[in-house]
C-alpha cells in the first residue's frame, strides 16, 4: 500500500522522492518490524478487541515515528553513508537534500505523532517522550559504542508499554517480558543488518554487534532468538495465551532457523534476506496471537 503512493507523490514535487527516500517510505521493512510488536501489544493489553481509535492511532504513529528515525538516522549519517556500498546514494549522502532539511524532516514527523497522543493519556505521552529520546540517541550511538543495536531495540519496544498505557491506563509487569523479547529479537536482525555493512563499517570507524561478535556472530545470534522464543513461551503462560498462539511462536521459530540457513557464508546479500525475512516472524507472531483470541 505505501508503493502505491511513491509514484503520485513524486509526481507532485521533483524533490518529493528525496523526502520518500530519506524518511525511507519506498523501503517499509523498518515499519513492519516495529508495527508486528506494536499490535501485538495492543491486542494483549485489549484481550484480543483493541480500541478502533487507539488502532489508528498506533499505526499511524509506527509509520510517523520510523520516518523520524530514518531521517534523523540519516542526518547522524551524513558523512559517513557515501562510504558504505549500501547506503551511498542516500539523499544526503549525495547532496540532494542538506542537514537543515533532515532535520525539520524530523521535527515535523515528531510533531505529527505528537498530536497522535491528544487521543491517548498523561502515560502514555510521559513513555513517549521516552521513545523520542531514544530513537534520537539511537543514531550517534554508533560513534562511541558497540551496542547501538540495544539502543534500537530499547526504542523500537517503546511502542509495547505505551499501547498497554493508552488501552488500560496501567502497566502490568508481564508487558515487560514482550518488552524484552522484543529487544532481543531488535538486537539479532539488526545484526544481521550490520553483517551487510561489516567491511565498510570497519574501514570508516563505525561500531556495531555485528563488529563486535566477530566471528562467533552467527551463534550469538542464535542465542539471542532462542532467548526472544523463551520470553515469548513466558508472554503466553503469563497471559493464558492457547494453542494458535504457541502455533504462530512455532512458526516464528522455523523463520529464525531459515535465517541461520541464510547467513551461514556471512553473504552480505543473504544477511540482508535474513533480515528482510524477520517481517515474517513478526507477522506470524501476531497473527497465532489474532487466532487465539478470534478462535479459541
Amino acid at each position: 500500500m505505501i508503493g502505491l503512493l511513491i509514484k503520485p507523490l513524486s509526481r507532485l514535487h521533483p524533490r518529493a522522492i528525496d523526502f520518500i527516500q530519506l524518511m525511507r517510505l519506498d523501503r517499509p521493512i523498518g515499519i513492519y518490524l516495529l508495527l508486528w510488536p506494536t499490535l501485538c501489544a495492543l491486542w494483549l493489553a485489549a484481550e484480543g478487541f483493541p480500541d478502533p481509535v487507539l488502532l489508528a492511532v498506533f499505526v499511524a504513529g509506527v509509520i510517523l515515528m520510523r520516518s523520524a528515525g530514518c531521517a534523523i538516522n540519516d542526518f547522524a549519517d551524513r558523512r559517513v553513508d557515501g562510504h558504505v556500498t549500501r547506503t551511498r546514494n542516500r539523499p544526503l549522502a549525495t547532496g540532494r537534500l542538506s542537514a537543515r532539511e533532515a532535520l525539520l524532516a524530523f521535527a515535523v514527523l515528531v510533531a505529527l505523532s505528537a498530536s497522535l497522543l491528544l487521543w491517548t493519556n498523561l502515560l502514555t505521552f510521559k513513555l513517549a517522550l521516552v521513545a523520542v529520546a531514544l530513537a534520537t540517541v539511537y543514531p550517534f550511538c554508533k560513534r562511541f559504542t558497540f551496542y547501538p543495536q540495544v539502543v534500537l531495540g530499547a526504542a523500537y519496544s517503546m511502542a509495547i508499554p505505551m499501547a498497554f498505557a493508552a488501552q488500560t491506563g496501567e502497566l502490568p509487569v508481564a508487558l515487560w517480558l514482550l518488552y524484552i523479547a522484543n529487544l532481543i529479537w531488535t538486537v539479532a536482525y539488526d545484526t544481521e543488518y550490520a553483517m551487510c555493512d561489516r567491511p565498510d563499517d570497519l574501514v570508516i570507524g563505525v561500531k556495531s554487534t555485528a563488529i563486535l561478535f566477530g566471528e562467533a556472530d552467527r551463534l550469538i545470534i542464535g542465542l539471542l532468538q532462542g532467548l526472544v522464543v523463551l520470553c515469548l513461551v513466558l508472554v503466553g503462560n503469563r497471559f493464558a495465551l492457547g494453542g494458535y498462539y504457541y502455533l504462530g511462536l512455532a512458526a516464528m521459530l522455523l523463520s529464525f532457523a531459515w535465517q541461520q540457513w541464510l547467513i551461514r557464508d556471512r553473504d552480505p546479500d543473504a544477511c540482508l534476506t535474513a533480515f528482510l525475512s524477520n517481517h515474517w516472524s513478526g507477522l506470524l507472531l501476531f497473527a497465532g496471537l489474532v487466532l487465539h483470541y478470534q478462535l479459541a
